[in-house]
């Protein structure tokens, strides 16, 4: 007899955001399983009496084998990502993993649990950017080669979308964070809103306003969000606002 597994956003991290169903998953767990960090971000309470599983960076496919496993030895497992599980996260590699195990895996209920995403929680922190169109793009080529997201870069910014910018920069990627915003001037007005947002709802928050031009990649890190403005971006009683169109469209 197979458990479930259940992959589970914990959105940004502040447990009032975690949602009522991504609550009740975690109280159903047998076990948990997740990337150190994340898994400390779950409360307590809703740990404990659970077999916990964790592991370091880069450990993803460990993580997800494992949870994996025993959700077919019959356990109710939960997978626990930030964010979002659908969104740069677990969800897709649990699909190609029960995909590639065939008939031992067929019968497995595999539920993904949403959760509030990174960018949703930046940009309420930094007021209403994402309010017209806009592209994620994550500046990590340690899956996708560099040369792809130079071409996504260039096609958002020449689209006027709204840029979000996801894994800008860490100790070992230190210089594709300027060249992305090269790209991306090629395309935008020097002035342009943008928005950094480290550590949304943990403790270490911090929210930056600057401009395209006066942005400092040194303020940023692995756990920032960026979201460049388009066109029509602009600050509003110090918020960032993308507008919808609707004063234009009413006052007709």
């Amino acid at each position: 007899m197979t458990g479930t597994l259940k992959v589970v956003g914990l959105g940004p991290g502040d447990a009032a955001l975690l949602t009522p169903q991504a609550c009740e998953a975690l109280r159903q767990a047998d076990v948990i399983v997740g990337y150190t960090l994340y898994v400390a971000l779950v409360p307590e309470e809703l740990k404990t009496g659970k077999e916990i599983i964790s592991t370091g960076m880069m450990g993803e496919m460990a993580r997800c084998s494992g949870a994996l496993d025993c959700a077919l030895e019959g356990r109710n497992t939960v997978i626990v990502c930030s964010g979002d599980p659908g969104i740069y996260a677990m969800a897709g590699l649990v699909f190609e993993l029960v995909e590639e195990k065939g008939e031992a895996a067929a019968g497995l209920d595999v539920q993904i649990i949403a959760g509030i995403p990174a960018l949703s929680a930046a940009a309420a922190l930094l007021g209403a950017p994402l309010m017209h169109d806009f592209a994620s793009v994550s500046l990590s080529d340690l899956l996708t080669p560099w040369e792809v997201i130079e071409k996504r870069l260039a096609c958002a910014a020449e689209g006027d979308f709204v840029i979000v910018l996801y894994n800008p920069k860490s100790k070992k990627r230190d210089w594709q964070l300027p060249r992305a915003l090269e790209i991306i001037a090629a395309h935008r007005d020097k002035t342009t809103p943008v928005g950094i947002v480290r550590q949304a709802n943990r403790a270490e928050q911090a929210v930056i306003t600057t401009t395209l031009s006066d942005f400092d990649p040194a303020v940023v890190d692995m756990l920032s969000i960026i979201i460049i403005g388009n066109g029509s971006t602009r600050m509003i009683g110090g918020r960032m606002v993308t507008p919808r169109g609707y004063m234009d469209k009413y006052r007709q």
